[in-house]
């Protein structure tokens, strides 16, 4: 069984980087399937961020793309989502999520993230 853990800050201030890793256990972020990050803030739908494909490929929301970027470390099985310029309106709940298709998904357990000074 696949378990994914969200880890980061819980609060950052306006204007710095918000960097959260998945680390993955009972799978490989190696295997043929996509590595999303998804995040819902108060009152507002859940918000596809991206996805990190087995090869290495990246793909983001056109909405946050020029803000956003992945990372994965293979060795730790690990991948790491980085948010730069944070804004209050990045308040969220932020989860990683496996995407096997079918639309059959893996959640974590999500991490509240606060943007405020």
């Amino acid at each position: 069984q696949v378990q994914l853990q969200e880890s980061g800050p819980g609060l950052v201030k306006p204007s710095q980087t918000l960097s959260l890793t998945c680390t993955v256990s009972g799978g490989s972020i190696t295997e043929p399937y996509w590595w999303d990050w998804v995040r819902q803030a108060p009152g507002k739908g859940l918000e596809w961020i991206s996805y990190l494909a087995a090869n290495g490929h990246t793909s983001y929301n056109p909405s946050l793309k020029s803000r956003t970027s992945i990372s994965r470390d293979t060795l730790k099985n690990t991948y790491t989502l980085h948010l730069n310029s944070v804004i209050p309106e990045d308040t969220a709940v932020y989860w990683c999520v496996r995407n096997i298709g079918w639309f059959s998904f893996d959640w974590g357990q999500g991490t509240q993230v606060t943007v405020s000074s």
